[in-house]
Formats: structure tokens, sequence, C-alpha cells
């Protein structure tokens, strides 16, 4: 409030066009005289035209009457939702529930009205990776084809309605902790630094954690990319068994006869048990031998204790196999003569689940190899048995029974041979001498049976152990195989999601109609516990979405995947030519830096600042610091990262939105801790001039409606909206606000009596019978 003036409320203005008369001291506009200390929302130029409002269709307008109604109540901007993805229904509507005659109606009253209309895709929408809401465990392919083409009919919706602008669609790829925040996934460079940690400041103080023990204990997570399925692969408090790897204990040099020089051996190479180097230690190929048969072939040995007979396995951290890592990393440059890509670079958890993999294979392998000695000595066995029966058939053929037993008593040491003891026990009979007179009684009786009977349990060993040791083969090469197929999220959402964004950007640069209207996706910062919640991320994310838009208008030809072939199918494509890597968006004669002009003009950012305030319930609180300077710790962040987005020119439409930083409840700007204005300043000291929307959530549910919302946001802003009508005298102060909001016909109180059509009934009156009025 300014005192001794007629000026009482924030949107006190003089309303009525007429100057001020003589004699009257001029109403004094709140930044004359007063402390610039706050930030004058007058000095913010910004009102009624610029602030707009969004409807999710199906809650805050049921068709295109409750659109227009929204409209008549003063709204100039509308961000038209739509609450939810696949079919829609009453309360939660999408695109295609307006048909072409619907459209148009949007359109004309659009232009009849003259106000600004902007889209947003379907809310459920998490990401364009295909991220599985349902169980948060998993990427789908399919899904990331639905979230594509939810997104691109709301780009289609916009061309036919809003002519223009943004389409917003949410990020938040996947989950990950809050204190290992790498816009990239890497926690070391490849010279070896460590990489900038976002969670922490630039002095390595820790600002944001979900737990207090999560900067120890925190869980990292890997991608099957053939299945994607979403694992646990380390956890930073879980110390983990691991082969110690034979290294060299000194330098030392041996000739090398396939190579015909000599090999130079560094203290910590790693080496074989013939101390040769190893050239390729990370290894993990297959190699086909002279049978055709696949077999892992390991590069490193684990090292061996002659004096216990044992391997040598030790405990491994995190950061040991972060530093592995990078022993890989520098491995790659020495064999390839350049650095790995972001693809081909490792990072500790990929190097921990490798390392576990192989473990697992080594002992499947390792039981294989027991099941081969196993069958070697079952063979042998057979053999022995098929020629001791072919012995006995031959005596009791050729002789008499009496001079068959004095033949068998005499080679009694046949039966002794250990291969057919062993045989003739696990058929159950008894060994040693005896087994002669078993076999041949004094009745005389043919014996052969009992061979029989042994040949046909030793078949069954070949076979049970023959498939017992395919099994364990079989899982030695599955769990080699998915070792290649181990991605951080960050790697798949780089591959894959961007691919998405990339898509949908250039099915807005085709529906755009008026090249000074264009339309653009619009990538919402989305929760803090996801990826492209942290402002840094979520600019990386867009940069990343951008060049590869720029790629695929450039690039002549491109490796598909089958996802992107479906993709092409809906859109007509040559699917044949595209096998031989044929790029379908090709622009010929397109440079790189126009292209990158395009893609910045197609795929921009949304700024919403009550996604961005919950970061505040992560805060972690300076123990040297009052609570104000703590206060003013987080608000200094949140500033900095927002004027880091600007500079970076990626916003292209924003989200007023405030909360008291611990869930997204859509308040009304100044009804919370979001340093709402803060924004709006930095974004005006940068040249935005586009959307500034608010979503009166809770205004909708706790206060009179989400107009009331809105209409406490001009006021918050200093809004230039005025009252119903002027003085009729000179010298009389103007209305204020108060004379116009939560008022009935401009006036404060209700009305005396109404007519007309908003006259009740006459169906229903008075016991006196004095009608209604």
């Amino acid at each position: 409030m300014i005192f001794n003036t007629v000026y009482y409320q924030p949107m006190d203005r003089r309303y009525d066009g007429l100057t001020t008369p003589q004699g009257v001291e001029p109403i004094p506009m709140p930044h004359e005289g007063i402390d610039q200390s706050e930030v004058s929302p007058e000095s913010l130029g910004v009102g009624v035209k610029d602030i707009g409002m969004s409807v999710p269709l199906g809650i805050a307008a049921g068709n295109v009457e409750g659109v227009a109604a929204k409209l008549r109540s003063g709204i100039v901007n509308i961000e038209i939702g739509f609450p939810t993805r696949g079919r829609g229904n009453r309360q939660a509507q999408t695109p295609e529930l307006y048909s072409k005659e619907q459209r148009q109606a949007l359109k004309e009253i659009k232009q009849a009205m003259d106000v600004n209309f902007t889209t947003h895709a379907a809310y459920n929408v998490w990401g364009m990776t295909g991220y599985d809401v349902t169980n948060g465990r998993s990427f789908s392919r399919v899904g990331m084809t639905e979230s594509l083409n939810e997104v691109r009919r709301a780009i289609d919706f916009a061309s036919d309605v809003a002519g223009g602008g943004s389409v917003v669609v949410h990020t938040g790829e996947f989950e990950r902790p809050l204190t290992q925040i790498f816009t990239d996934g890497f926690i070391m460079n490849p010279d070896g630094s460590l990489n900038r940690n976002y969670s922490r400041d630039e002095q390595g103080r820790l600002m944001f954690r979900r737990s207090h023990t999560e900067a120890n204990d925190f869980a990292f997570q890997l991608i099957d990319e053939r299945s994607g399925e979403l694992f646990t692969a380390v956890q930073g408090n879980k110390l983990v068994a691991q082969p110690k790897w034979l290294k060299a204990k000194k330098d030392y040099k041996y000739f090398d006869d396939s190579k015909k020089e000599w090999v130079n051996v560094k203290t910590g190479d790693y080496i074989n048990y013939q101390n040769e180097k190893v050239e390729d230690p990370f290894n993990i190929e297959f190699f086909i031998d002279k049978t055709g048969k696949k077999t892992p072939k390991f590069g490193r040995v684990p090292e061996y204790d002659e004096k216990t007979g044992r391997f040598v396995m030790e405990f491994k951290h995190h950061d040991d196999f972060e530093r592995e890592a990078q022993e890989y990393n520098n491995s790659f440059k020495e064999r390839m003569g350049h650095d790995p890509t972001s693809d081909q670079r490792m990072t500790g958890r990929e190097i921990f689940l490798i390392n576990r993999q192989i473990t697992q294979a080594s002992y499947s392998r390792g039981w294989s190899l027991q099941y081969s000695l196993q069958l070697k000595d079952v063979l042998e066995q057979i053999k022995q048995v098929e020629y001791t029966k072919k012995y006995y058939e031959e005596v009791e053929r050729k002789t008499s029974p009496d001079e068959a037993w004095k033949i068998l008593e005499k080679n009694e040491g046949l039966m002794n041979d250990p291969r057919l003891r062993r045989a003739f026990a696990k058929a159950g009979i008894p060994e040693g001498a005896e087994q002669a007179a078993n076999l041949m009684p004094p009745k005389m009786e043919s014996k052969a049976a009992k061979f029989d009977r042994v040949l046909h349990d030793l078949k069954q060993q070949v076979e049970q152990i023959t498939e017992m040791a395919q099994g364990q083969d079989a899982t030695a090469l599955e769990q080699m195989e998915s070792a290649k197929h181990f991605k951080t999220p960050e790697k798949y959402v780089f591959d894959h999601g961007v691919r998405g964004y990339a898509y949908a950007g250039i099915h807005a640069m085709k529906k755009t109609k008026d090249p000074n209207n264009p339309i653009f996706i619009s990538m919402e910062n989305l929760f803090p516990e996801r990826y492209g919640g942290h402002p840094q991320e979520f600019k990386h994310l867009i940069m990343k979405s951008r060049d590869k838009m720029a790629e695929m208008l450039t690039k002549p030809k491109m490796q598909w995947e089958e996802s992107d072939k479906q993709w092409f199918r809906e859109e007509g494509k040559d699917i044949p030519a595209l096998r031989e890597g044929f790029n379908p968006y090709y622009i010929q004669g397109l440079s790189k830096e126009e292209a990158k002009k395009i893609a910045e003009k197609h795929i921009k950012a949304t700024l919403d600042t009550g996604h961005l305030n919950m970061w505040r319930k992560y805060y972690v609180p300076d123990p040297r610091k009052s609570d104000e300077q703590n206060e003013q710790g987080f608000k200094d962040w949140y500033l900095h990262e927002v004027e880091d987005l600007a500079k970076a020119g990626v916003i292209g439409n924003v989200h007023l939105v405030d909360n008291f930083g611990y869930e997204d409840e859509h308040l009304s700007p100044g009804q919370g801790n979001t340093p709402v204005k803060e924004v709006v300043q930095i974004l005006k000291k940068y040249g935005y001039n586009k959307a500034l929307t608010i979503e009166p959530g809770a205004a909708a549910t706790t206060d009179q409606s989400d107009f009331h919302g809105l209409m406490s946001t001009w006021r918050y802003f200093g809004s230039q909206v005025y009252g119903m009508g002027g003085p009729t005298r000179v010298g009389a102060p103007p209305r204020n606000w108060v004379d116009v909001q939560n008022s009935y016909f401009g006036q404060t109180q209700s009305p005396y009596f109404i007519a007309g059509t908003y006259a009740p009934s006459q169906d229903w009156s008075l016991w006196s019978g004095v009608s209604m009025e």
C-alpha cells in the first residue's frame, strides 16, 4: 500500500482514459519514491495481455463453448492441454476428440476475439524414450512410438487451431540419484579428471540429496538396450567381491615369437599366466574355433595364489570401478588411436556389470568343463562294457556251460577293470571278484541282458551330461552377449530419446504454416527425481535433441532401427530404401549452420517455475549459516540456473507456477515461495517475449474458480486492469481493484434484484404472492 494517495491496491490505476484534472495530485506509479530492493511489477511490463491460463480439456473446459467461455472472462492467452494419452473420454480429452468442424470453430474464435492459443501434449507422456509409467522399470520401443504419436497429434491440433506456437511435452526420462547429477552420465572426463557433479556447488558442498544417506548409498541404474529393462547396477556403499586381475609387479621385456619382436611390459600392465602382456585386457568378444563353436574370449585372467591353491578375490567399491572404467577408456585410445565416443566410453557401473557377467559366465563354463570330463569318463565306460559284453557273448556261444564257467573264472580280472566296475556299480551290480559269479550263476543263464542294462544306464548319463553341459555353455554365451548390451540410461536416452524429440521437431517444422509463428515442441522440465529435472540436464537434453534434428536434415545416409522404420511406415516412407541407409529427411544443399538454426526454431524449452522450486525440499542447508542465509542460498541457485537457461536461448515457453517447494500443487504466483517475479525479470532481461501461462490447479480446487487464480496473478504483477466505469465528477477518485475483483456487475455487494433471463422461474412464488423480480 502507498499511503496519502488514492492508490490502495496493487491493481488500482486510472481506468477511464481521463487525464488527471487540474488541481488534483497525479496518482504516483508504484516505482516512484519507493524502495527498489523489491522487484517492481510495472518494470517487468507484464499485464493481462501477457499472462494466460492453461485449460485442460475435459477438466477446465468440456468443449468448444467451454473454451469460448474462458475467453469471455477476459483471458487473452490460453494453453489448451490434453490430460491423457491414447483414447480420450469426457473427463480427460485428447486432440482427436475434436473434429474438423470443432477445430475450425476454435480457429474462428481465436481470430474473432484476437487471442492466442498454445498447446500441451498429453500430460502422462514422460519423455520420448518410451518410459513405462505403469511399472517404472523399463523402456519400450512401442511406448516410444506411442509417445511420439501423442506429440504428433498435438502438433497437428496446434497447426489446425493455434496456427503456431509451443507444443509442450514433458521430459523426465528416468530416475537417478540426486547426489550424482552428471549431464552425460560420466563421473570422469576422458582425461581422467572428475566431471562436474551438479548436485554440489563449485566448492564441492553437497546441495541436494533425497535422503540423509544418499551420498553414500546412492544406486545407479543400467538398461538392457535390447529389452529396455532397467535394473540397479551398483550401490555406492556396497562392496562387491571380484577377481583380482593378474598384473605385472615389475618392468620387464620378452621376445614374442609370433610377432618376431620384443614386447615391453610395465608395472601394472595386465599379463597372462605365461607372463605375456595382454594386448586387449577388456576383450569380451567371442571367437569361433575350428569346430565352429562360439566361445567367450577373455582378456584378463585372475591372479592365482599357489600357496592357498585358490584364485585371489578382493572387495571393490564403486570408485574402484570408475578407475577401472578409466583404464578401459585409456586402453581404447591406445589401441584405436583416438578417444572413444560418448557411446563407446565406459562408466564404472558398466564395468561392474561386465565384470559380474564375466564371473558368472566363468562359473557356467567351469561347470561345463566339469561335465565334459564326466562325459569323457562315461564314454570310456561304454566302450569297455561293450567290449566285455561281446566277449561274454562269444564265450556263451562257442563253449559248453561248464567250459564257459572255467573261462570266465580265469578272466575275472576283466571284470575288475575300473571303468567297468564304475559302470556296473552305477547300474546296481556288485563290484569286485563277486561280479563274475553274479554274472554267471550256476544255472548258466545268459547274462547279456545285464550288460544291456548297464549300457542303457550309461547312455542316459551321456544324454544328461550333454544337456547340462550345453545348458551351461548357452548360459555363458548369453551372459557374455548381455554384457555387450548394457548401457547407462543416459546413453540410451541420447541414442533413442533424442531421436524422438528430433522427429517431433521435424514434424513441427512440416506443420508450420506461418514462418513468423512457427510451431515448436517445448520440452518441459519435470520433477527433481527424474533426469531432465535439473536445469543443466534439461539444457543438455535440448541441445542433444537439436543436434540430432540438424544431423537428420543434413546427413544423406543414416543407420535406422526397427523403431525408426515403424515411424517411416506411418509417414509412408519407402522401407526398402531405408535398408541402404537412405535418409528421407535429408535436405539437399542445407548447410549445418542452417540446419542448426531450424532445429533451434522448432525445439525449445518450457520452464516450469513450480517444478524447479521443488528442488527446495531436497536442498541441504549449510549448518554454518542462518535460515535466512540458507533461504537466500537456494534462491541464488534457483535464479542462477534460470539465467543460465535464458542465456543459452533455449526457453520458448514459461509456466508461471508457485508452491511451497514440496509438491506440485499449482498455486497461483505469489501464493507460495517461488521467486516468480525475479524469474520474469531475468527472462525480460534476455528478451523473452513469448507465452507466460499459469496452471491454476489449486485455485480451481480451494478458491472460487481457476479464473480467480488468473486474477490473483494479474494482481500479483500489478496488471493494469481497472474498474467497470469511470467517475462521474471531476476530481472524484477512481475506483480501486477491489471494486472490481470478486464483484457483482462492478458492485461489491449482491444485487438488489435481477430481471430478464437471469430472473428465476415464476413457477414458484412466495406464499404472499409477491412476484420475484
